[in-house]
């Protein structure tokens, strides 16, 4: 996480100081210092600590930023996360930015943390997607693994997944087979996974004549995923994928896939309620 994020948080803060905290520097004097401290308002997976503290170092390097709560880690409402003591221009000036990019990240991981508590005790990992805010990915899938899920690939460029689009544009009028499509993404990549997903048990059977390292199970009930498991036979690694919910993954978990596949991890996740408060 540690290369964007610097570009990150001068991006966030471009965004919302531009020429100046108007507010701030007409209302408070300059040599004013302050204490402060950001607040968990509910139960929570603390997330983004590294990111608020960069926010206020770089607006101002005086403020002393001191992590409360690691990330990872469980708080309860009224926890402090993160105690601030320095020039209180500063710290209202990057207290929104500072809040947003920890209540999003908090957000994911605590809704991380349910998923894999309720996946639980079946051993498929919670995945992560691509479904995420462009130019936040690396924040939002740190978020994922804070936590407890895994990150599945991170671009385009360190994974063959082959999709229902894919396969369509490959068979085209000459019926090529799930196979050989395999096939041809590992001799095009052959330093790459490479994963392709079917809908269907028959798919499931030519998929695995090319030994992908991955299958995606897509939109299967619970019934259907166990007989491709059958199926499979440990041949390869098995995630599945599509709708899948708070209410349903531990059904999914017990179907014996190695993986489950959450869009809304980072696509739906709600931001957690936290507030920059003064003693």
């Amino acid at each position: 996480m540690a290369a964007p994020l610097s570009s990150i948080v001068r991006a966030a803060l471009r965004e919302d100081v531009g020429r100046g905290d108007a507010t701030t520097l007409a209302l408070v004097p300059a040599g004013a210092r302050t204490r402060a401290a950001i607040v968990a308002r509910h139960a929570c997976v603390v997330c983004g600590t590294a990111v608020a503290c960069e926010v206020f170092r770089r607006v101002d390097p005086r403020i002393r930023c001191t992590v409360k709560v690691r990330d990872g880690a469980a708080a309860k409402a009224g926890d402090t996360l993160i105690a601030l003591d320095g020039p209180a221009r500063g710290i209202l000036t990057g207290e929104r930015a500072a809040l947003n990019f920890m209540q999003r990240m908090t957000g994911i991981a605590t809704l991380t943390r349910e998923f894999v508590r309720r996946g639980a005790p079946h051993r498929a990992a919670i995945l992560d997607t691509r479904k995420t805010t462009p130019g936040l990915r690396a924040l939002e899938k740190h978020a994922v693994a804070c936590g407890g899920g895994t990150n599945h690939r991170f671009g385009l460029f360190d994974r063959v997944l082959i999709k229902d689009n894919h396969r369509a544009f490959w068979a085209g009028r000459q019926r090529r087979s799930l196979a050989d499509a395999v096939r041809a993404a590992r001799t095009r990549f052959p330093r790459l996974a490479v994963e392709i997903e079917v809908e269907t048990e028959a798919e499931l059977r030519d998929a695995l004549a090319a030994s992908p390292d991955w299958v995606l199970l897509d939109n299967m009930t619970p019934a259907r995923l166990r007989r491709c498991v059958a199926i499979n036979a440990g041949r390869a690694k098995l995630e599945a994928s599509g709708g899948i919910t708070l209410a349903t993954v531990a059904r999914v978990a017990a179907t014996g896939v190695d993986a489950i596949s959450v869009g809304a991890l980072t696509h739906s996740a709600p931001a957690a309620d936290l507030s920059l408060e003064f003693p």
